[in-house]
C-alpha cells in the first residue's frame, strides 16, 4: 500500500496562514442576543448606568434606556440615529428637545404605541409625530451637520462612524454587535467591541464603555466629540472617565 506523501511545509504554514487571517466563524443565534462578561475595554472599566430593574430588561426597552442615558449625561444637541429602524429612540430625544435624524435605508413608520418603563403605562404615539429620515445607507459624508451619531447595533457601520468621528468632529455612542459589513475584523482572541475601540483608539478617539440594563449586547461605546456637552454632575462634567483596568475601580456606580 503506497505510503501517503505528507503535506509540504510550504502548505501546511500557508494553511495555518489561512485560518489566522480568516473572519471567525459566525456565532451561533443573533449576534445582538450574545452577553458579554466583559469587565473593561481599552483598558477603561465598563461602568453600569443605574436602573430601577434588578434584572435584565427585554430588548424592546433598549431605545427607552439608551434615550435615560443620553438625556441623563448630554445636552440637546443635533443627532443622527443610523440603523435606526422605526425611529423610536429619535422620537423620545426629540421629545427631550433634541434634534434626531433617522439614516435608515427601510423606511419603517413609528410604533404606534410602547410601554413607559417608568410609569409601566402604555404610551400611544400620535400620527402626526414624525421623525426626519434619510432612506438611504450610511456614509461617511452624511456626518456634516451632527453633533453626535448613534448607532445601536446599526450593522456594517461602526467603522464608518469612528471614521466620520475622527473626520467631523462628532461624539459617537455605538453599541457594536457583529462584523457584518465591515472593512475589518478583529484578530483571533479579540472581540468585535474591543477591536473597534482601538481601531478608535488608533484614530486619536478618546472613548469610555457603559453598560446598559437590557438582554444581549449592552456595552457601548462613546466618544465625546468637540460639539457634544456633557451636562454638569456634582461640580463635574459627566460622564466621567472611568477608572483605568486594574487600578482598582469597580464595575457600576
Amino acid at each position: 500500500m503506497p505510503r501517503q506523501k505528507k503535506p509540504a511545509r510550504s502548505q501546511v504554514l500557508f494553511a495555518r496562514l489561512g485560518e489566522m487571517t480568516s473572519p471567525p466563524p459566525p456565532a451561533a443565534g443573533d449576534p445582538e442576543d450574545e452577553v458579554l462578561n466583559l469587565v473593561s475595554v481599552a483598558e477603561r472599566v465598563i461602568r453600569t448606568a443605574p436602573d430601577s430593574s434588578r434584572t435584565l430588561r427585554m430588548k424592546k426597552f433598549r431605545a427607552q434606556l439608551l434615550h435615560a442615558w443620553l438625556v441623563s449625561n448630554f445636552q440637546p444637541c443635533r443627532a443622527a440615529d443610523i440603523g435606526g429602524g422605526k425611529g423610536l429612540l429619535g422620537h423620545l430625544l426629540i421629545q427631550s428637545g433634541w434634534q434626531v435624524t433617522v439614516i435608515d435605508p427601510v423606511s419603517q413608520p413609528l410604533p404606534e404605541k410602547y410601554k413607559d418603563i417608568r410609569t409601566g403605562q402604555r404610551v400611544k404615539v400620535s400620527a402626526a409625530h414624525a421623525v426626519p429620515r434619510i432612506a438611504q445607507p450610511f456614509e461617511v459624508d452624511m456626518a456634516q451637520g451632527f453633533d453626535l451619531l448613534i448607532g445601536m447595533h446599526a450593522h456594517g457601520c461602526n467603522a464608518k462612524i469612528i471614521d466620520a468621528a475622527a473626520l467631523y468632529g462628532c461624539g459617537f455612542v455605538i453599541f457594536p454587535c457583529c462584523v457584518i459589513d465591515e472593512p475589518f475584523f478583529p484578530r483571533l482572541g479579540v472581540h468585535w467591541l474591543e477591536c473597534l475601540a482601538a481601531y478608535a483608539l488608533e484614530r486619536g478617539l478618546e472613548v469610555f464603555p457603559f453598560r446598559l440594563n437590557f438582554k444581549g449586547q449592552n456595552i457601548g461605546l462613546c466618544h465625546v466629540g468637540r460639539n457634544l456637552h456633557p451636562l454638569l454632575w456634582e461640580g463635574h462634567a459627566t460622564p466621567p472617565l472611568p477608572s483605568r483596568a486594574g487600578a482598582g475601580g469597580q464595575v457600576g456606580e
